[in-house]
């Protein structure tokens, strides 16, 4: 999010300072791997709005970029049927296109996949690249005039006076701006927690399973409502990838491992064994990452004297990246180029 309002930024022309404390392209946050799903497919009216508006966002930062990064394959939601009801009453609410299949006409359409109940389709579903995306965004930022700068180490943000200071002490760095945008994720507590007050934040690790596909046909993105949520999306090079949805352990931003939980490993096995014969079910290889999130499962995405905050994401951000940005640049600027969301906003 961060990699995104400061590329906004940029490209309105103000001076632009990111700050990473890692390298370029590393793994210890939530926005590293190879994909993310992009979807309309909510049982909440807001968040379907939400991701149409960063449809044609993507379009606009893939035609900076010169380069694809959203993949439209389709996308499937399937299980407990009120969940499904729930979507479909949002997507019906925002004039969304969709599918209702019975279980024996989806798995007639997708025989990689088995189905038992409920089956909506959604089409302007698919895939973010997110390496290729993060970079990308970096990259342009810088290319619009941003000074980006990595592996600056640990920052704190204090206010000295009328003026916004981050400090990077691994590096002896110390910036001056009239605002800040704070989108440290897992680290905000320790980055800004002194100057605002935040919402409660669970920092969780989650991890996911790729499979190999037993062929190269493509694979609609899925969403399984059942005892536990199960996502998964076919990565060109990577398989077919599986995880679930908050079913981490919790932990810290310093203090986590990058190990995978065995456990949860052999449950993506049952998991591809029972619900996907149209993969090997065995373990090519798997991936850690953070969720930092709130009671609500909401953003928060909202301004505070010098501080605007864009963190954290819930476990389900990505696909908004583009928007989220937006909306960070517009606190920053005092515009309203998209609509305000009240339940993104701060604790008061």
């Amino acid at each position: 999010m961060g990699s995104s309002a400061a590329w906004w930024l940029a490209r309105r022309g103000r001076n632009v300072v990111l700050l990473e404390q890692f390298e370029q392209g590393h793994v210890r946050g939530s926005s590293h791997g190879g994909s993310r799903i992009f979807r309309f497919a909510y049982p909440d009216a807001e968040y379907v709005a939400l991701a149409q508006a960063a449809l044609p966002l993507w379009r606009e930062l893939e035609d900076d970029a010169g380069r694809p990064l959203l993949d439209t394959t389709g996308g499937v939601d399937h299980g407990d049927p009120d969940v499904i009801a729930a979507v479909a009453d949002a997507l019906t609410e925002q004039r969304a296109a969709f599918e209702l299949l019975s279980p024996e006409a989806a798995h007639e359409r997708w025989p990689a996949m088995s189905f038992d109940r409920a089956v909506l389709f959604q089409p302007d579903a698919g895939r973010c690249r997110a390496d290729d995306t993060v970079r990308a965004l970096q990259d342009r930022a810088a290319a619009h005039g941003a000074l980006v700068k990595f592996s600056t180490g640990s920052a704190e943000v204090v206010m000295r006076g009328d003026q916004v200071v981050a400090r990077c002490a691994d590096v002896d760095l110390e910036v001056v701006a009239s605002t800040a945008v704070i989108t440290a994720g897992a680290w905000v507590e320790s980055v800004v927690g002194g100057e605002l007050l935040l919402p409660a934040i669970t920092v969780t690790q989650e991890q996911v399973v790729h499979f190999t596909p037993r062929d190269e046909g493509e694979w609609p993105s899925f969403i399984h409502h059942g005892d536990d949520l199960v996502y998964g999306l076919r990565t060109p090079g990577e398989g077919v990838k599986v995880g679930g949805h908050h079913t981490g352990p919790a932990v810290g931003g310093d203090t986590r491992t990058f190990d995978m939980d065995a456990r949860r490993v052999d449950q993506a096995v049952r998991y591809a064994e029972r619900w996907l014969p149209g993969v090997e079910p065995i373990p090519v290889f798997g991936v850690t990452c953070l969720y930092t999130t709130t009671p609500t499962e909401d953003f928060v995405v909202d301004r505070r004297g010098s501080f605007v905050v864009g963190s954290p994401c819930s476990g389900h951000g990505f696909k908004f990246t583009p928007v989220i940005g937006l909306m960070l640049a517009d606190l920053v600027m005092g515009t309203t180029t998209v609509p305000r969301i009240e339940r993104f906003r701060l604790p008061r």
